[in-house]
């Protein structure tokens, strides 16, 4: 798996030279300074001004960056409500369909067939009666235990 955020920060200094400067002045300097000081230097990106941003060739983690500071700086407040929601959804498919393919309910039945379970024991045990408890003698342990050594059945 390549590392492509250097490049990705270096695609992205090259599109804010571009952008007008009162949307710039908007993002951190600090999230600049992190762009300028990590990205890759020789890596060769120029911007085609004839294309608009969506037919630009760019890296995914790029398109990642420009997403999340439209959505931190240059959102609307109601631009913001509805892409939380939307980030919020998406999320929420992903977790349902992690559920589906990996069945989590598996265990919640197991839960349930162990309260069942104590439920029963104590139902049982509600009697109060003696329980016989069978002390197996010291040569008898020492047959079995080579007996489950040697897969001997009893």
């Amino acid at each position: 798996m390549e590392n492509n955020y250097p490049k990705a920060y270096k695609e992205v200094m090259e599109i804010l030279k571009y952008v007008p400067k009162e949307s710039v002045d908007k993002i951190p300097q600090t999230m600049i300074d992190t762009f300028n000081t990590k990205m890759d230097n020789t890596y060769n990106f120029l911007v085609d001004i004839n294309k608009s941003f969506e037919e630009q060739e760019l890296l995914e983690e790029t398109k990642a960056i420009f997403a999340n500071i439209f959505r931190d700086y240059w959102a609307t407040p109601y631009q913001k409500k509805r892409i939380q929601a939307k980030e919020r959804y998406d999320r929420q498919k992903i977790e349902e369909e992690k559920r589906a393919k990996y069945n989590s309910d598996i265990f919640k039945t197991r839960e349930i067939d162990k309260t069942e379970k104590e439920v029963k024991q104590k139902n049982t045990n509600s009697n109060n009666l003696p329980i016989e408890i069978k002390k197996e003698k010291f040569y008898e342990k020492i047959i079995s235990f080579f007996k489950k050594i040697f897969y001997i059945d009893k």
